[in-house]
């Protein structure tokens, strides 16, 4: 089964798989021919982007205090009590040394080069986190959204390709004949290149995915567009 990427997509998982991979690649830096130098820089690196992440936390909180303490001086009715000053940010212990630019682009090089090494195997990338989690696929819950817009006189129709393999288009021209088949297509941008009307006429499109040439999920809302006349 396919597996996510390894590395998070928030700024928080980014700093733990690097404070993480600072604390257990040692062990493994010979093994895997990465020098002392390469340990030191990714060290630095973890320590400079935590220490980044947690003042920046302090200080949006800070802004949200300032901010409402703004506002009751602006807004409230005049007397009462005068509310005091909110504290301002007190650095969380001495700052890491200063680092170069391009930390996490320094990281994803570093783990290239680990993962390219002929001693490299899944379970050391098990030990050092990473390895991507296994991505559980649900086809069932699958439903295609689709965009329909006029180039060049023909309607084209607009989607979303995911895990999917192709998706099957049907449409109904407003003749009668309700929704036929249309296509079974693998480009995320199809051109119904169907016989314009001369009158106007509301063209409907749907469509559903499919998966090793089976339809799987749902069908997709309608979409509409105004063709001919």
């Amino acid at each position: 089964m396919p597996k996510s990427y390894y590395l998070p997509t928030d700024d928080s998982g980014k700093a733990s798989l690097l404070e993480s991979l600072a604390t257990q690649l040692p062990v493994y830096a010979e093994l895997l021919d990465i020098p002392p130098a390469d340990l030191t820089e990714l060290r630095a690196d973890a320590a400079a982007f935590r220490f980044n992440l947690t003042v920046l936390s302090l200080i949006q909180n800070s802004s949200k205090q300032w901010t409402a303490h703004k506002n009751l001086l602006r807004d409230s009715d005049t007397g009462g009590p005068v509310p005091p000053y909110p504290p301002l940010v007190e650095l969380p212990g001495t700052p890491p040394a200063e680092v170069p630019k391009g930390i996490i682009p320094r990281l994803t090089r570093l783990v290239a080069r680990i993962k390219s090494s002929r001693n490299y195997t899944d379970a050391v990338g098990q030990a050092l986190g990473l390895v991507g989690s296994i991505k559980s696929i649900d086809p069932s819950s699958w439903k295609p959204e689709l965009t329909a817009t006029l180039e060049a006189n023909h309607p084209h129709i607009g989607w979303t390709k995911g895990d999917a393999d192709s998706l099957e288009i049907i449409v109904d021209r407003s003749d009668d004949k309700g929704f036929v088949p249309l296509t079974i297509t693998t480009s995320t941008r199809y051109a119904d290149t169907s016989p314009i009307p001369t009158h106007a006429a509301l063209w409907h499109y749907k469509g559903i995915y499919r998966l090793k040439d089976e339809q799987v999920g749902q069908w997709s809302n309608v979409q509409s567009i105004a063709v001919g006349g």
